[in-house]
């Protein structure tokens, strides 16, 4: 038996079989969840023809994060999977490449700011807001984030989004505490995914990670932060919240 199994989860934000959402998805099924996944727009045909991959294809809902009709309507189009939810991963981040990210910060326009913060921080809320309808007792929360308590280099205004990520993980874990809800992040490395892919000069991250992890850092490898998603979401944290773990070879415990 899995540490998952027969919990229902929500995966949002699966694109590519080389996202982590992907890659969570595939670990909850082996651990004996039931999967149910989102993407938005023109991606969705993408996520689609990678979902028949797995070797059970999750249902596939359309959640746009920033659109309050997506938003107020999706626990009944979840509802028409599962009865009930046992965890949510919240793997949704976005900031424009050309003014928001590879050392423009300076000149980074709000209206620019504005959307990162909204598609990657307070999306958790909302988020998860609009999936609390269907949580069940001891529901978890799981998001991704890259250690934001430090600045790094040409990651601008998605760091800055990323503090407020955590931030607000912190506020979720305090105010949904009451009602059993456990809301965690997980730090994860630099890792080959579209998202880093999109950053102007990422592959500075991996020379800072191979000289300088402890335990030494692959890249290409989704699992460790994958299987430490699926923890959380099950039941062996029971009394863990508000907690960001950090999935990354050690580099945050090390210095220069």
């Amino acid at each position: 038996m899995g540490i998952l199994e027969g919990k229902n989860i929500l995966v949002a934000g699966v694109t590519m079989n080389t996202s982590i959402g992907y890659r969570v998805v595939e670990l909850a099924q082996a651990e004996g969840a039931n999967v149910v996944v989102s993407n938005f727009g023109r991606a969705m045909s993408l996520t689609s023809r990678v979902l028949k991959r797995l070797d059970v294809e999750p249902p596939l809902v359309e959640l746009d994060v920033t659109d309050e009709d997506h938003l107020a309507s999706l626990a009944e189009r979840i509802g028409e999977h599962v009865d009930h939810l046992d965890g949510l991963v919240h793997s949704i981040a976005y900031a424009n490449p050309e003014t928001a990210l590879g050392g423009k910060f300076l000149t980074t326009p709000f209206s620019d700011v504005g959307v990162s913060i909204h598609t990657s921080a307070y999306s958790l809320v909302s988020l998860t807001m609009a999936c609390k309808p269907l949580f069940a007792p001891s529901a978890s929360v799981v998001g991704l984030t890259f250690d934001a308590r430090l600045s790094w280099p040409i990651y601008d205004w998605m760091g800055v989004s990323k503090a407020a990520l955590e931030s607000a993980s912190r506020y979720l874990a305090r105010y949904l505490g009451p009602d059993g809800v456990r809301c965690n992040l997980v730090a994860a490395g630099p890792l080959e995914t579209i998202a880093k892919k999109a950053i102007p000069g990422s592959e500075e991250f991996n020379n800072i990670w191979g000289g300088r992890a402890p335990l030494g850092w692959d890249p290409k490898d989704l699992t460790p932060t994958a299987k430490a998603v699926v923890a959380l979401l099950s039941d062996w944290f029971p009394s863990t919240t508000g907690e960001m773990l950090h999935v990354d070879g050690g580099l945050h415990s090390t210095g220069a």
